[in-house]
């Protein structure tokens, strides 16, 4: 008979194998020297924030008040919080001050279930939107918890052991204390902890390069796209132009009623463009989350591989290159029979994409009309070489942050890895 912990699927199986040296427990197959406590037993306090709502002060006149939004990727951060006065202060922190060492645990809002430890001596308090847990040094350390708190199985019994209180779903600090752990010795606590902090650690640097290379491609842009810096071989006057002097701007088209299914087939070649499809791709549209059929293409505005379409609905100004055959609704327009570059002017629309609502129409959306996009005034380098250099440049820059980003999805992945073994004892350390 099997055991089903939660829905997702997470099971403890009374008949699933268990191989030489493990055991079976409630929170599954485990190495046999480690024990299974319940969370209360291995912590010392396990106790909400300050309750009420407080009178908020300046940073000159109080104390930095903490909510569930400064523990974020596993960490404890001191941006955008507010502040009390030093007699509330006093009040709340009276018998349970965070202090370093301690755990942090969001019991509401999108990352409810994330855990941060206090690395330093930064005095605040918390808000009821977080949860202070201080351990038993005796039992367990605050790194190892934190990261159990962290992995996919606390993460979701932290989702599901929500409840509504006064309107607001919020994770019961009882659900905390009655859930149930495995607890290793002290030492492989340890090592398991600083593994995995060294795996946090190289993930946070290399998001720190990929913020680092963003910056100095955005400063490339703003030098670069309006010849504020010249590449040394070029020369001669930059021209003031309009879009539709630079290529055919055509709107989109949609079928009507828009939701009938007799306009897709999930079995087509040719992609029906969403805005959703285009916010989570970067200079290339690769894939399109539905296909039109042969009824639906004739009444939207075909569009081949390698055009330039642009967003004017909704999310408007975002432009993207089209890798596969597609069809736009009237949410985009295609910019054919370009008279320039295609890659500089795709990075043209990029650094002037936040522009665009200042001068949208409002509605239920905002949206862009053509004639504004073909009245819009942009500066372009005299020769169409200079504008290849320019966009290969910025292309370049591309790369090495879509390198670094892939390389951060992997460690990310191969962290996650390190966290299932780590944590159930299927890889020892000591």
């Amino acid at each position: 008979m099997e055991l089903r912990e939660a829905r997702a699927g997470y099971l403890v199986g009374a008949e699933q194998r268990v191989p030489k040296g493990y055991k079976q427990t409630e929170v599954g197959v485990i190495p046999e020297d480690w024990c299974v406590a319940k969370f209360c037993d291995v912590t010392k306090v396990i106790t909400c924030g300050f309750a009420a709502t407080p009178t908020y002060v300046d940073e000159q006149n109080g104390k930095p008040f903490l909510s569930a939004q400064n523990v974020r990727n596993g960490k404890v951060v001191y941006d955008k919080h507010r502040f009390v006065s030093n007699e509330l202060f006093a009040q709340i922190t009276k018998h349970n001050k965070p202090q370093r060492g301690d755990i942090l645990y969001t019991r509401v809002g999108a990352g409810i279930g994330e855990a941060g430890v206090i690395e330093d001596d930064y005095e605040f308090g918390i808000y009821v939107s977080l949860t202070l847990i201080k351990t038993d040094p005796k039992k367990a350390r605050s790194r190892y918890i934190a990261h159990l708190l962290n992995s996919d199985r606390y993460r979701f019994l932290a989702k599901n052991g929500q409840f509504a209180g006064g309107g607001v779903q919020n994770l019961n600090v009882e659900v905390v204390r009655g859930f149930h752990v495995p607890v290793p010795l002290l030492p492989e606590q340890e090592a398991i902890a600083e593994t995995l902090s060294d795996a946090d650690a190289l993930i946070e640097s290399i998001e720190q390069l990929i913020a680092k290379k963003r910056q100095i491609k955005q400063g490339a842009m703003q030098e670069l796209l309006i010849g504020k810096k010249r590449l040394p071989e070029f020369s001669g006057e930059w021209e003031v132009k309009r879009l539709d002097q630079l290529a055919n701007i055509q709107r989109g088209a949609s079928p009507r009623p828009i939701d009938s299914p007799i306009w897709f087939d999930e079995n087509s070649s040719v992609g029906w463009v969403r805005i959703s499809d285009i916010t989570k791709s970067r200079m290339y549209l690769c894939e399109t989350t539905q296909r039109l059929s042969v009824l639906g293409v004739q009444h939207s505005r075909p569009v081949g591989q390698g055009s330039l379409i642009m967003s004017i609905c909704a999310t408007v100004g975002r432009p993207v290159m089209t890798m596969i055959d597609t069809c736009i609704h009237d949410g985009f327009v295609v910019f054919d029979n370009l008279q320039c570059d295609k890659y500089l002017l795709y990075y043209i629309l990029c650094s002037i994409e936040g522009d665009w609502s200042r001068h949208g129409q409002t509605g239920s959306q905002m949206n862009l009309n053509t004639g504004l996009i073909n009245r819009t005034e942009v500066l372009l380098p005299p020769t169409f070489e200079e504008q290849t250099a320019i966009a290969a440049i910025l292309s370049d820059m591309d790369a090495e942050i879509a390198a670094l980003e892939e390389k951060l999805a992997k460690t990310r992945a191969i962290k996650q890895g390190m966290m299932h073994n780590l944590l159930t004892g299927r890889i020892r350390l000591v």
